[in-house]
């Protein structure tokens, strides 16, 4: 039985709006899972030191027959794959960062896989794009989408047009 999941997207290194669609194309290359729909990409200040770029920012929705383990494995290779370097620095710039946000309906909390994605629901650049592709979704434990919505800042989220 094929698992809705949603996968936040982000970059702000090395062509980061390059390296979100490049990402997307990996994705939909993930054994025994299909890309349903991706949102628009999104500009907007960083989370963690603003001595940094501007990341951009985008959500796909999938299918897949995967474990929540075995996608978390295959979001990490196509990170590793993008040349991700994982130095523990949080919030830090990325070349590419997927998290998985969320898995079905579930609430998993392992020491490596925390669904729904812990402050998801605070986060202008996860929650906008994730309701594009998944209208007021309930996001188990936070609220229904639209409620969140009204709650966070839009700080300096904005709309990117591409081709």
């Amino acid at each position: 039985m094929t698992i809705r999941v949603y996968v936040g997207l982000g970059s702000n290194l090395e062509d980061p709006v390059a390296q979100v669609l490049e990402a997307v194309e990996e994705l939909e290359m993930i054994p025994d899972s299909i890309l349903v729909s991706r949102s628009s990409l999104y500009r907007g200040k960083p989370m963690g030191p603003a001595d940094q770029p501007d990341y951009v920012n985008a959500v796909v929705a999938m299918d897949t027959l995967l474990s929540a383990e075995a996608f978390l494995q295959e979001l990490q290779r196509i990170e590793d794959l993008q040349g991700r370097v994982r130095d523990g620095e949080q919030w830090g710039p990325r070349i590419i960062d997927l998290d998985l946000l969320l898995y079905g309906k579930q609430k998993i909390n392992k020491p490596d896989l925390t669904v729904p994605h812990s402050g998801m629901h605070e986060r202008d650049f996860v929650i906008i794009p994730l309701s594009e592709l998944a209208g007021d979704v309930n996001i188990p434990g936070q609220g229904r989408l639209t409620a969140l919505i009204n709650k966070c800042e839009n700080h300096s989220l904005r709309k990117l047009v591409t081709a």
